[in-house]
């Protein structure tokens, strides 16, 4: 029988590759990025809430845990801002993989955060993924604007992967979800009224794009949002940001699959991509062996 360990590293796979179709929703709904990831929130704490009524779940936390929930929810918003923005701005493959370089974040942003000693080879192994991101930008220099903000992008996103992995240890993944995604709702929403940008043509959405967005808020957000921060409590926040970077190799088959020409890249992107799935591989080899001798 598998270990929770084992598990939670496959159900991780699972969640990656939906993440990997995410980008695809992004540049299939014709909204601008901002909006996008609003109502991407908004359906997605929706269908949460019905999840927790259904299974009675208890949300009352205290005031100050919240709190930190809601700041975290402004954290994951702007990765998602970042993240759609790149797309729209570039295209699927960059934006994919730019997010490589969220494991080599994490690497340097753990050991501040909680107090732990650099592991020099988790280092080592985000350097690796740098060198195969070099090698996938060195024939994609088109695309500055999409290049940052696809890096600010993954550094929030291991920002969160790491103050998150705190979080779990302590409370229910659905509730800490609930509350972050409500935060971000809450602090894009104060951004749009003082804009002035809520207006009947906000609210006016194709079917094709309501479609799209009830498919990312309910698989690609309520579900994935609340896994993701379950198998937080077996596996370090590194492993969780180097595991993710095989959301670039999924979202980008799945890119050129559906996009065809538009995505198709050259033989030194896909170079990159084998270091990179390279290294997610040896660090979870490293890891295992790791336990075993514990």
């Amino acid at each position: 029988m598998l270990s929770d360990n084992a598990k939670s590293y496959l159900h991780l796979h699972l969640i990656v590759f939906i993440w990997g179709f995410t980008a695809i929703l992004g540049r299939l709904i014709t909204l601008d990025a901002l909006p996008l990831v609003w109502f991407r929130m908004l359906f997605a704490v929706a269908f949460i809430l019905i999840y927790i009524r259904y299974y009675k779940i208890g949300i009352k936390i205290p005031r100050k845990v919240i709190l930190k929930f809601l700041v975290a929810g402004l954290i994951i918003a702007l990765h998602w801002f970042t993240f759609f923005r790149a797309i729209k701005v570039s295209n699927v493959s960059i934006t994919l993989a730019c997010l490589s370089t969220g494991a080599f974040f994490t690497s340097l942003i753990e050991p501040i955060f909680f107090g732990k000693k650099i592991v020099w080879y988790e280092i080592f192994f985000g350097i690796i993924v740098v060198l195969g991101l070099t090698i996938i930008f060195k024939v994609e220099s088109n695309y500055v604007e999409g290049i940052l903000l696809a890096l600010l992008s993954a550094f929030l996103s291991a920002s969160f992967a790491v103050i998150n992995s705190k979080f779990v240890q302590t409370y229910d993944p659905t509730v800490i979800s609930y509350y972050e995604l409500s935060g971000g709702v809450l602090f894009f929403s104060a951004f749009l009224l003082f804009g002035n940008s809520f207006n009947a043509e906000f609210f006016q959405l194709s079917l094709a794009d309501l479609l799209c967005l009830l498919i990312l808020s309910s698989v690609c957000t309520a579900y994935a949002f609340i896994a993701s921060t379950a198998v937080m409590k077996f596996l370090s926040p590194y492993t969780v940001m180097l595991t993710i970077n095989l959301e670039p190799i999924y979202g980008i088959i799945l890119a050129v699959l559906i996009f065809k020409d538009k995505e198709q890249m050259s033989n030194g992107f896909y170079f990159g991509a084998l270091i990179i799935l390279t290294t997610v591989i040896l660090n979870g080899v490293i890891k295992s062996r790791k336990k075993v001798d514990k």
